[in-house]
């Protein structure tokens, strides 16, 4: 790494996403430019559950466009075009899982079912060790108020998404869909806020339904629920599918 220099600011604020979860919304932290990568993956193990060893990082900016693979694990963070606003997708298996408790919004941390049994009573003594996770006050007193304002930016965009509209769906790794809005509201098995669309296409996951609980009825596999983030609500007319012309 010699003679290379983090000329920016100190400080760069991003959105983190993961690829076991494309549809949720991005979470946004802050790091340092002047840590390597293998020390920004080590903190992303808090975030995502991943494996500092095992994660790969692509960069894309505040357009969806790819910029980059974050992939030279001595260079410094900061010697990559990152800018703020840009995009984080996390690659990995997630054998560490990152879950919150309903009651109280804490952060706990548990090991796939797999590996629980093994590892979780060393896991967890490395926590409290560390002061890490929800054994680190100061650091669970942020979290708390990043969720409170993640949630109050998420009530602000899903109020702008009327039901009857039309929209375009922009999730990450992912062609845009064009639909129209059949829901706006919370899903009992997920949190936060959610918006209910019925696609032009059967490009969806569901019929309107989801574990049995149903929000709106559309045909199978027409049916989507995404994070208002993902919606763009406008003059987006239904698209024209001529099928004669395709074998």
């Amino acid at each position: 790494m010699e003679g290379i220099q983090v000329i920016t600011q100190d400080y760069i604020n991003v959105h983190i996403t993961k690829s076991d979860t494309e549809d949720a919304a991005p979470v946004e932290r802050r790091f340092k430019k002047g840590i390597t990568v293998l020390e920004f993956k080590t903190k992303l193990e808090l975030v995502t559950g991943g494996s500092a060893s095992t994660m790969k990082l692509k960069l894309y900016d505040n357009k969806n466009n790819l910029i980059c693979d974050i992939d030279n694990n001595d260079a410094l963070l900061g010697s990559y075009p990152i800018d703020d606003g840009m995009r984080i997708h996390v690659i990995d298996k997630f054998t560490l899982i990152k879950d919150f408790d309903s009651s109280d919004s804490a952060e706990r941390f548990r090991l796939s079912e797999e590996e629980y049994e093994k590892k979780g009573d060393t896991l967890r003594s490395f926590l409290q060790r560390n002061k890490l996770g929800k054994y680190n006050e100061e650091e669970m007193s942020k979290l708390k108020e990043q969720q409170q304002k993640e949630l109050e930016e998420e009530a602000k965009l899903a109020a702008a998404v009327l039901v009857g509209s039309r929209c375009e769906v922009r999730v990450p790794q992912q062609p845009p869909r064009r639909a129209t809005v059949r829901y706006n509201g919370p899903l009992q098995t997920a949190r936060g806020l959610w918006i209910g669309v019925q696609y032009d296409e059967p490009r969806g996951k569901n019929d309107g339904s989801v574990n049995g609980q149903r929000y709106f009825t559309c045909p199978q596999n027409y049916g989507g629920f995404v994070k208002p983030v993902y919606v763009t609500v406008g003059d987006f007319p239904e698209e024209q599918f001529d099928l004669d012309d395709e074998i």
